[in-house]
């Protein structure tokens, strides 16, 4: 494809995201970038959709088809939540575990995540705080959940953010079923579809950081404590300092490392 053809293909698209269904600062960035002279910005946005790979999604922030934006993670939502009802359409409730880092945005595509899944049917389990990747693993099975989604880019620069997908086992998708999802995302037409047209069900659930306090406790408090082991296991699994205290005031046990 040459440059006037490419340019002509990205306005093309770029221009559907100027409808009103969009947000306000979506459509005045796209305008932005339209108006400009320079078509650098607006070919690396819409040349492409954000690709889903094995793990999830990956890339900068951003407007646009080729970036993580509240939209392109709708749409990967919302064909996850298809490959789950389709996948356990036998069992009486669906349950997933949505978590996130502290990146940019992470909190909002958490939430919407939750939102879209809940708009499903799914019910949700949301961390009401960022938390470290082997946490949520952990919950999926923990809850007996069939799914996991944990917003986060790991060691990316800062300008990036991800969405990566986990089994029942607690595990990433292995390459067989991550087709399937990609194949239920394939069939989603419009971004808009999944992003904006939600209406949660009211089964949305926050997921307070009980597993983890219960879990310490019946690991190391059954017995005498061993709160330098309980410290060295905290460390291993990034554990925060805020919460090794959090820890200690759920258990009723004084820290022992306070000050």
């Amino acid at each position: 494809m040459g440059n006037d053809e490419l340019i002509k293909s990205v306005t093309a698209k770029a221009t559907t995201w100027l409808s009103a269904d969009y947000d306000e600062e979506t459509r005045a960035e796209v305008q932005k970038m339209l108006d400009s002279e320079d078509k650098t910005e607006l070919i690396e946005c819409f040349y492409k959709d954000l690709e889903f790979g094995t793990g999830g999604l990956r890339g900068i922030m951003g407007v646009g088809s080729n970036r993580m934006n509240i939209y392109t993670v709708g749409s990967a939502t919302q064909g996850l939540a298809n490959y789950l009802k389709d996948a356990f359409k036998d069992k009486e409730e669906i349950k997933v575990v949505v978590g996130h880092d502290v990146r940019n945005n992470s909190r909002k595509f958490a939430e919407i995540t939750a939102n879209i899944f809940s708009a499903n049917g799914i019910k949700v389990y949301l961390f009401e705080d960022c938390r470290p990747t082997p946490e949520i693993s952990f919950a999926i099975r923990e809850l007996g959940c069939q799914s996991g989604v944990v917003i986060t880019a790991s060691h990316n620069p800062k300008e990036y953010n991800g969405y990566k997908i986990y089994d029942e086992s607690g595990c990433q998708l292995v390459p067989k079923e991550a087709d399937k999802v990609i194949e239920e995302i394939n069939k989603i037409e419009e971004f808009l579809n999944a992003a904006t047209m939600i209406e949660p069900k009211g089964i949305y659930y926050y997921f307070w950081a009980y597993i983890k306090f219960d879990y310490f406790k019946r690991k190391f408090l059954q017995t005498s404590p061993n709160y330098s082991q309980m410290l060295e296991m905290a460390k291993k699994y990034q554990v925060s300092n805020y919460d090794i205290s959090q820890l200690f005031s759920i258990l009723n046990v004084e820290n022992p490392f306070k000050g």
